[in-house]
């Protein structure tokens, strides 16, 4: 049954992201909140799919509206996407390579991301603190997953530098969010059925010393590990 639920979910998903770009582009010309709506409809569309296949919701707590720093646990593809109807139209700190890809890159840069390289050092991270500051300014969201990479169930390593970098350079409170979408989801594919939960922590407000803020950043996104085995 797993391999039947990932090969459908491939086959359906896949090829309708790509119809998807293309509304992007048809949608182009009459504005970026067009636009914006044909990425919204594909996130709508995603999480309607996968609830078909097994995959349920349940968020705990609600994200402010305004501008704020989104900090999410990341444990597969799918908080990547269901994020995206969660927050508030967030700006996305993404890969760079992600932004690169034909026709993908160029929704999601229409769309509004921070491009960030690790390998890149301190130039990357000057690049990602001004984009940061650009975007906060408008009001949007900034969503960003502090540990860097996909981490497996139980796993909870440090949060990168990049996090702390933007936390200071943007003096905007931390929206902590705790995911524990590795328990019936792989990195990209569904692999059994069950509920994701979405756990909204309590606000970390801006001005704290890195240490604080990273250690109550790091606790919330990690409250759901704790009996994650037990939960339906």
């Amino acid at each position: 049954m797993a391999l039947l639920r990932a090969a459908i979910y491939a086959l359906v998903f896949y090829p309708a992201t790509a119809v998807f770009i293309v509304g992007c582009l048809l949608a182009s010309p009459f504005g970026r909140e067009q636009m914006r709506g044909v990425v919204h409809a594909w996130t709508d569309f995603h999480h309607h799919l996968v609830r078909l296949l097994g995959t349920r919701v349940a968020v705990e707590g609600e994200i402010p509206a305004g501008a704020c720093l989104i900090a999410v646990k990341h444990q597969s593809m799918f908080e990547t996407l269901e994020m995206m109807r969660i927050a508030h139209t967030p700006v996305v700190v993404l890969k760079r390579e992600l932004g690169s890809i034909p026709g993908f890159g160029w929704a999601t840069r229409t769309y509004g991301i921070i491009p960030v390289e690790r390998e890149a050092g301190a130039r990357a991270l000057r690049e990602m603190l001004a984009l940061g500051k650009a975007f906060a300014s408008s009001g949007r969201p900034i969503l960003i997953y502090p540990e860097g990479t996909r981490v497996r169930p139980g796993e909870t390593p440090p949060l990168q530098a990049g996090f702390a970098g933007l936390y200071k350079a943007l003096g905007l409170p931390v929206v902590p969010i705790a995911v524990d979408s590795g328990r019936i989801w792989g990195r990209n594919l569904p692999r059994g059925s069950g509920t994701i939960h979405f756990k909204v922590g309590e606000i970390v407000p801006p001005g704290l010393k890195r240490d604080e803020v990273e250690a109550r950043v790091h606790s919330a996104i990690n409250a759901l590990e704790l009996g994650a085995q037990s939960r339906p």
